[in-house]
């Protein structure tokens, strides 16, 4: 590591750590045997290894101010990357953090009234049948897996969340709508959540479920925050309408351009027909140089 890498280690170290300290005296509880320097030099290592897509440092890439919010947002939620509890995405110049699926467990874990949380996903062919209890709340009446189907399409998935009352809740997502979930997040990856469907559907599910508890916790508003926050990175996708619309300003201004080259050598009634065949092709011009903004 150089000097240069070493200084803005310790710098943003320093003022973390600074952060934290006067966060704990304002009611920032964090985890039981949660090691607030172990975790930051877990963070540390992992981005000392982290590129953008140009090949820059992360540390050098990324502004120091984003850096350090992202991770007193980790430390805040209590999570460590050296547990795979969340993962650091550099876009541009700002960098963000989002949760794993054992980051988002141990986060629910941290709210008062859940004693346990955890995710299923149903293979075609495993027994799943849904109902409702006596406050019409929709409940999973019978879920048996089998080994024969571990291999078979993903159909869907359901959460379950056990309050310290012994309440459970359910929240259960078709196929359909854990594709329309992915499809809408920045990191939308086709090969990974093919690779590692059941994972990323757990995930997706969990996340799902935690939404209503996050925010109707009684939990420190620190903690919300930082949860939401770090769950709102996923779905941001600012920076690609950013990198899209550009390229479709571009597009428009070549056609202007070119349109605005050329001299009139024929007779009026051959520039009429010349100018219907421009407006065709710069129909065309404009749906080859195009890019649609997608949805969410």
């Amino acid at each position: 590591m150089t000097n240069n890498l070493v200084q803005i280690q310790k710098d943003i170290t320093d003022t973390v750590s600074t952060k934290i300290t006067e966060l704990e005296k304002t009611g920032l509880q964090l985890p039981k045997n949660y090691n607030a320097q172990n975790a930051l030099k877990a963070a540390f290592f992992t981005l000392n290894e982290t590129m953008t897509r140009d090949k820059k440092p992360v540390l050098v890439a990324c502004d120091k101010a984003s850096i350090a919010n992202t991770l007193l947002d980790m430390v805040t939620q209590g999570l460590s990357p050296a547990k795979n509890q969340c993962y650091f995405i550099p876009y541009g110049t700002k960098l963000q953090m989002q949760r794993s699926y054992f980051g988002t467990v141990a986060v629910l874990k941290r709210l008062n009234d859940i004693a346990d949380v955890k995710a299923e996903v149903i293979h075609k062919g495993d027994e799943f049948e849904i109902g409702s209890n006596q406050d019409m709340e929709t409940v999973v009446s019978k879920f048996v897996p089998k080994f024969e189907n571990l291999d078979n399409e993903l159909v869907g998935a359901f959460a379950i969340i056990k309050r310290t009352d012994g309440q459970l809740d359910y929240t259960i997502m078709t196929k359909k709508q854990i594709d329309k979930s992915w499809s809408q997040t920045r990191q939308h990856n086709n090969q990974v959540q093919k690779n590692f469907g059941d994972e990323m559907a757990k995930r997706t599910v969990l996340n799902r479920a935690a939404k209503m508890y996050i925010n109707t916790s009684d939990d420190s508003d620190l903690l919300t925050d930082a949860i939401n926050r770090t769950t709102s990175n996923e779905f941001d996708d600012t920076e690609i309408r950013k990198d899209v619309t550009p390229k479709e300003e571009k597009a428009q201004e070549l056609v202007k351009q070119a349109l605005k080259a050329e001299e009139p050598e024929q007779k009026q009634v051959e520039e009429n027909s010349e100018k219907e065949e421009q407006g065709s092709e710069q129909g065309e011009l404009l749906d080859h140089f195009g890019m649609p903004i997608d949805g969410e």
